[in-house]
């Protein structure tokens, strides 16, 4: 996914001609979700034909499911800090993968003859769907979440005794901005990330002598908390990059 992903990304930037360091840089922290892009309208038609509005979670229990159709229906297809629904698809992707086998996963396999565009058109019949879904509900509720909470609100590292939200998401959804953040429904969501983008540079050329470079280095420089530079790049990363 995150291949496929980065593939439609470089052509599309490639189209528009003329690509700046800049350009490098929204496209790095633009926080579009390849997943969302191939599977959230599938995900939020079928949600809203589900009768009753309801769904049985894992246990058997009837969960109703309403609110997530609608929060996903409107969900601007990105993980940014301030992407309301953002939170429920990425648990709800996470339960889903777990549950439906990657075989019935998308109603049109993946196929050598067309790599990038395959599979395709999530199986929302799929046994498993409905039941992930009301599982996802029910442990973001469980964990007092709001269906519709800001990404940031429930996804961050803390620095310095300093929560710092951070946007991105794991190489499933097919993130370039990938992390893998720690789940802790305890905790409020996901409160530390262990792995992901770490050391991101950007290269262009102006016609100057020298390259244009820009650097982030997203866990920053210092190890130590009375430094300046303990937290000072991971609160770029926070901003979309500065």
């Amino acid at each position: 996914m995150r291949t496929r992903g980065a593939i439609g990304d470089v052509a599309a930037m490639a189209d528009r001609g003329g690509l700046t360091v800049r350009d490098l840089e929204r496209q790095q922290f633009a926080d579009r979700v390849p997943a969302g892009d191939l599977a959230a309208e599938d995900v939020a038609r079928a949600c809203s034909a589900l009768p009753g509005d309801t769904a049985k979670d894992g246990e058997g229990r009837s969960v109703d499911v309403r609110e997530a159709c609608d929060v996903i229906a409107r969900w601007d297809r990105t993980v940014d800090t301030d992407s309301s629904g953002a939170l429920l698809f990425d648990r709800f992707w996470r339960a889903l993968t777990r549950t439906v086998p990657a075989g019935q996963l998308w109603k049109v396999p993946f196929s050598d003859a067309d790599p990038v565009a395959t599979p395709n058109t999530l199986n929302t019949g799929a046994p498993g769907f409905a039941t992930a879904l009301a599982d996802t509900v029910g442990e973001l509720r469980a964990a007092g979440i709001p269906l519709d909470a800001r990404l940031g609100e429930h996804q961050s590292v803390v620095r310095g005794g300093e929560r710092v939200p951070v946007g991105g998401g794991t190489e499933s959804l097919g993130m370039w901005n990938k992390i893998e953040p720690v789940w802790d429904p305890a905790g409020g969501g996901y409160t530390e990330v262990t792995t992901g983008s770490s050391y991101i540079q950007a290269v262009g050329w102006d016609g100057s002598r020298c390259p244009v470079a820009r650097t982030l280095l997203t866990y920053s420089q210092s190890s130590n908390p009375a430094s300046p530079h303990h937290a000072d790049q991971t609160r770029l990363l926070s901003g979309g990059g500065g």
